[in-house]
């Protein structure tokens, strides 16, 4: 094969890979739009509304006969969602691994979830058992997604591309989100004008998200493709059987374990943050929706920032450091937060700055660091553990922002707690000597890491 022929062929596969990468970016300008807009914003405060109209004199609701506070009802659902995710998230991965058949197995996730959050616009009235049942399948179905999507970073991208492609990625998100919100803040400020109630622009804006997720899904299902394995008999019984091995071999990887444990722990605080926000400032703060968009607006836009410049400032410094820094950050800007005044939009947006310009970078190179730590060949199974850390066992952080607020009464409690999975997520990660973790699976180890 001559030179020329060579080069060619390096650059057609350069030219394909940069294609699927850009249709790989697609998802989370999909997805990230029911985080933002439904998960963030607007869910929780109108859910906790929803559960109010519904509760008792002493203001309880009661779920399956359990006396639950109406103001801990949001909490709870997410706890519950990603209690269900555990449960899904490891079948699919190792399903995935088994069968090379990603694509449809992330087509009926996020076409699920996308109906779930479509279907909230029918949530009104005192409906909150339907809010929490969609709320609990949007959820689970994200994470269950959000498995495959991740497990294609390491085979779509080279060891010293990573950080970059993932940090592009989240930026991605960040701006389909920003973009939304525009909007939502645009129907919901002036949803007179265009002839609907509150409630209603309520109801539209979250059924959108839907919609988006629904729609921007057909560009990655179209660019990205299915690596055929050696096996392709993929039954559920395969499956279970599959990840009991990825257990046993997790085993035999103990500072991938590591990276995890410190990852499940300080991300635990950061989905917390990202889902309780609204509620903390609606509730405690006393401000009012249109307050909390601009804010969340602008943690999207400093998001995207963010994103880019920590994926620029681990290139000079390495993904570990970086991430150490930005938990430091989280854990200052957090307590910050519980001294915030009420009726002070100001100090508000100032810590809505604060989480946005470190928010994507710290998941995004979280995301990059642990696909150097994946054995080849295991991505998905492997990427199932981590979104059970990402998603799937974020759910002692908002059970404890729920119970201390059903205990106290006092979201700016319950906000202070959550200090601690920074404090402890810091020093466990510092503990990972992450350049021996790749080496153990078999990886090369980049220049900085």
């Amino acid at each position: 094969m001559g030179t020329d022929t060579v080069r060619e062929q390096a650059a057609d596969e350069a030219a394909e890979r940069r294609r699927e990468q850009r249709g790989w970016y697609f998802y989370d300008w999909a997805c990230s739009v029911y985080s933002t807009s439904v998960l963030t914003v607007f869910l929780g405060p109108y859910l906790t509304s929803v559960a109010k109209a519904a509760a008792d004199a002493e203001g309880f609701v009661h779920p399956l006969g359990i006396p639950l506070r109406a103001g801990s009802f949001f909490a709870y659902c997410v706890s519950a969602s990603v209690i269900l995710s555990i449960f899904v998230m490891p079948l699919a991965g190792a399903a995935a691994d088994r069968t090379g058949r990603k694509k449809p197995l992330l087509a009926v996730a996020a076409y699920l979830g996308a109906a779930a959050t479509a279907g909230m616009f029918f949530l009104g009235g005192d409906r909150y058992l339907l809010g929490g049942l969609l709320l609990i399948v949007a959820n689970a179905s994200l994470a269950v997604s959000m498995v495959l999507y991740n497990s294609y970073l390491p085979q779509i991208a080279p060891p010293e591309e990573r950080d970059a492609v993932s940090s592009r990625g989240w930026a991605f998100g960040y701006a389909a989100g920003a973009l939304v919100l525009v909007a939502n803040l645009i129907l919901y400020t002036a949803h007179d004008t265009f002839g609907v109630s509150e409630a209603t622009a309520v109801r539209i804006c979250l059924a959108s998200a839907g919609i988006w997720w629904g729609a921007f899904t057909l560009i990655p299902l179209k660019r990205l493709r299915d690596r055929r394995t050696a096996t392709s008999s993929g039954t559920s019984a395969h499956g279970w059987r599959q990840l009991a091995a990825t257990v046993r071999d997790m085993r035999r990887q103990p500072l991938t374990l590591a990276f995890l444990l410190a990852y499940l722990v300080y991300n635990d605080g950061i989905q917390t943050v990202i889902s309780q926000a609204s509620v903390y400032g609606s509730e405690e703060l006393g401000l009012d929706q249109s307050t909390l968009i601009v804010a969340v607006l602008l943690v999207q836009l400093l998001a995207v920032a963010g994103a880019l410049g920590m994926g620029r400032l681990a290139r000079t410094y390495g993904a570990k450091r970086t991430i150490l820094g930005s938990l430091v950050a989280w854990t200052v800007t957090l307590g910050a937060g519980y001294f915030l005044p009420a009726d002070a939009p100001v100090w508000f947006f100032v810590l809505a700055a604060g989480i946005g310009l470190v928010l994507g970078g710290s998941q995004a190179l979280s995301r990059s660091l642990f696909s150097h730590l994946v054995p080849p060949g295991k991505e998905a199974e492997y990427f199932s553990a981590y979104e059970m850390s990402d998603r799937g066992m974020s759910w002692l952080g908002p059970l404890l922002f729920g119970l201390t607020y059903q205990l106290t009464g006092s979201y700016r409690d319950a906000i202070i707690s959550l200090v601690a999975f920074f404090v402890l997520g810091f020093v466990l990660l510092a503990r990972v000597p992450v350049r021996q973790a790749v080496r153990d699976a078999g990886n090369p180890v980049p220049d900085r890491i």
